[in-house]
This record gives structure tokens, sequence and C-alpha cells, in this order.
């Protein structure tokens, strides 16, 4: 089992998702529970492609946090 960190962000019209440790993999989705269901599929469908090709399946590097500033 493989867990990866996913960025989701807001755009005017929809929902896009990014997994950093995992270049290229990325989706989008009219709401954000699309967006989740889509990159999810995204993820499987890019580590079966690394597989078919006898690459390496990468480990999560990515690690998050949040940092509070006086604005």
């Amino acid at each position: 089992m493989k867990e990866y960190i996913v960025i989701y962000e807001k755009g005017d019209t929809n929902w896009g998702a990014i997994v950093p440790d995992l270049p290229g993999c990325v989706s989008i989705g009219d709401t954000f529970e699309e967006v989740q269901e889509n990159i999810k599929e995204a993820i499987e469908f890019y580590l079966e492609i690394l597989t078919e090709r006898g690459e390496k399946i990468p480990d999560a590097k990515t690690k998050i946090g949040t940092v509070q500033i006086a604005a």
C-alpha cells in the first residue's frame, strides 16, 4: 500500500489536483469530490504504467505543513 500527498486547488470553474511525488500526475474535476475520485484513478494508472515498464514505484517524499504569519 502506498500513500501520496495530493495538492488540491480551487479554480474559477473547477478543481485541480497534483501529486508532487509523481511528476505529471494531475487531474481536474468539476467538484472537489470529482477531482478526488479522478486523481485516485490517475495515481493508479500512473503506477500501473510504471509497473508495466519495469520501473520502480517511487516512495513518497513530500511532506506538508502550515505556517502561521501575522497578516
